[in-house]
């Protein structure tokens, strides 16, 4: 069966293992004796590429000034995103997770886990106490809570990312715990270092949390929280005074057992330092929504639609516009953006294989005048405010 939606940044996160339908197949390769009573599973997936882009750009680059796609950066040429290998230990009372990728987007989802180029990234490396059947506690590096959508291309039904996901959190390292109340309703909060970061760039400690609600069957919530102080220190030692917050909502409703409908909507803001890139002196926000509908017209083929529109008016996340030109040292100007996004998934070899045709479009305000736009046209000069792509994934899980 063709899988219809995943949920956490880095893949099948804790929180968010209620979300989605298991898109690899885990084989138990380990028995322990009797008193262990673990198993040992392996599994992961590898994925690649190919995007032509209508504005036809000298660079070949899906980028743009704004930084306008995650994974899929490159046009005109096939390309290998990520092979990921998972390694999980279960028994009665505890998990174990190594979660491991490998390749081009290996770098881009794991930024700040190393201090320099790689392309080998740990993606999760954690571990689950089961206090009682409803309460839990987790240590280590795991994928973020926010957002609808997840760097493991087999669990997203769409093959590009969107903005909230470039533009948000991607993974944390620290503590959390889990308190379930009843099986609709569960309770997460934790303590983290900075965001994006194996290690903390300062003293400071940032705060996470979810609320999950199922109010009928098919139907899940979730409200999602952090709130976190990036700022670099002084001179003295001590952290100036700033935040980097986020409020997201992630919700999917299984209309019936073949069409799907979600929404993900966040409201950030940040003051002061982010993590020495500087800052804004006064709280400025940004935030987006974006609405997601699938369908599965027969057991190997389903078709899916993305709309999408993020907002960085006041220029605090990514997404920037250079309309004097994206020199050295230049700053960028906020901007907002429209998506469109339409995919179809087509399932092989008992749903192992994947292939996903997929056309996006992306529309940003004109910059007019003599001004420089978004895009790259074939003569390397930027006259383009939208961009067109249209490209085929191809994945194998296991």
């Amino acid at each position: 069966m063709i899988p219809f939606l995943g949920f956490s940044k880095s893949g099948l996160g804790e929180e968010k293992k209620t979300k989605t339908t298991e898109t690899t197949n885990i084989e138990e390769v380990k028995e322990e004796g009797e008193e262990g009573k673990g198993s040992f599973a392996f599994s992961g997936y590898l994925d690649s590429y190919y995007m032509a882009n209508f504005n036809k750009p000298a660079s070949r680059s899906n980028l743009g000034q704004a930084n306008a796609r995650v994974f899929d950066i490159k046009s005109g040429e096939f390309q290998l995103g990520l092979v990921q290998a998972k390694a999980v230990y279960t028994n009665s009372k505890s998990e174990a997770v190594v979660d491991l990728t490998f390749g081009p987007n290996a770098n881009l989802g794991n930024y700040g886990n190393f201090p320099f180029s790689t392309a080998l990234a740990i993606k999760q490396a954690y571990f689950t106490y089961k206090f009682t059947d409803k309460f839990s506690m987790t240590a280590g590096q795991f994928g973020t809570h926010i957002g609808y959508e997840v760097i493991d291309a087999p669990a997203n039904f769409n093959y590009s990312l969107s903005n909230l996901f470039n533009n948000g959190p991607f993974y944390h390292t620290g503590v959390k715990a889990t308190y379930a109340f009843t099986d609709k309703v569960s309770l997460m909060a934790g303590v983290v270092n900075n965001v994006d970061g194996l290690g903390d760039n300062n003293r400071k400690k940032g705060i996470i949390s979810q609320l999950f609600i199922s109010p009928v069957s098919g139907w899940n919530v979730y409200l999602n929280f952090i709130n976190s102080n990036e700022a670099n220190p002084g001179a003295d030692g001590d952290s100036p005074k700033a935040h980097y917050r986020v409020f997201d909502v992630t919700s999917s409703y299984q209309v019936t057992p073949k069409f799907l409908v979600g929404v993900n909507a966040a409201l950030g803001s940040q003051k002061g330092d982010y993590q020495g890139t500087g800052g804004p002196v006064d709280s400025q926000s940004w935030g987006g929504a974006a609405i997601y509908s699938n369908v599965a017209i027969t057991d190997n083929f389903a078709i899916g639609a993305r709309y999408e529109y993020f907002n960085n008016d006041n220029g605090v996340r990514a997404l920037l516009a250079y309309p004097n030109g994206k020199e050295d040292g230049a700053v960028g100007i906020g901007t907002h953006v429209n998506s469109v996004t339409l995919t179809g998934n087509i399932g092989l070899a008992d749903g192992h294989i994947l292939i996903k045709p997929e056309f996006r479009l992306d529309a940003y305000p004109k910059a007019g005048g003599t001004k420089q736009e978004q895009f790259e046209d074939s003569d390397g000069n930027f006259t383009k405010s939208s961009q067109t792509t249209f490209g085929i994934a191809f994945i194998y899980k296991f």
